[in-house]
């Protein structure tokens, strides 16, 4: 009897395993009914782009790049905070603000193949940050520039202090 107790429990297990993965795979692919984007997104947002390069920021990126050209370094790591009104607290690299919420930092060195990591934040000790979302992306047409977006919670655009880490290769 305890031969076939174990038999019986054995296959109990793996029977209930088994329904478990594939209710589990079913509940997976069944399709939403917005498409993921839409589901997930607040209706505030409303651009996704990012503003012209103006001639002051072409020339500044420019200069950076000329004046960074000598670097023989093989990977390089940097971080800039960057308070909400666009100005920089600490680190490396020159800091661009366009309009709520839209900021550009530039190097002296290419970045553009490089890893970005952005993070809502403060320059001082004090206090937790204000809530809010940020996105970080390669500048257009600007190779040693990052182009990073805050917003508030409800998805507008809203000035909010960051610190970027770049890792170029």
């Amino acid at each position: 009897m305890s031969t076939s107790f174990r038999r019986k429990a054995t296959a109990v297990t793996f029977a209930v395993l088994a329904l478990t993965l594939a209710g589990g795979g079913i509940a997976i692919a069944q399709p939403s009914a917005k498409a993921p984007q839409a589901a997930n997104q607040p209706t505030a947002r409303g651009t996704d782009t990012q503003p012209p390069v103006t001639a002051e920021s072409a020339r500044m990126a420019k200069a950076a790049l000329k004046s960074g050209a000598a670097t023989t370094l093989v990977a390089t790591t940097a971080f800039t905070v960057v308070n909400s009104n666009g100005t920089k607290a600490r680190g490396t690299g020159t800091v661009l603000k366009y309009g709520p919420g839209e900021y550009e930092v530039q190097f002296g060195y290419t970045v553009s193949a490089g890893a970005f990591l952005a993070t809502i934040s403060r320059s001082d000790s004090c206090c937790i940050p204000p809530a809010g979302e940020i996105s970080v992306a390669p500048r257009l047409s600007t190779p040693n520039a990052v182009f990073i977006q805050t917003r508030n919670s409800a998805g507008t655009p809203s000035d909010r202090g960051f610190t970027l880490l770049t890792h170029t290769p």
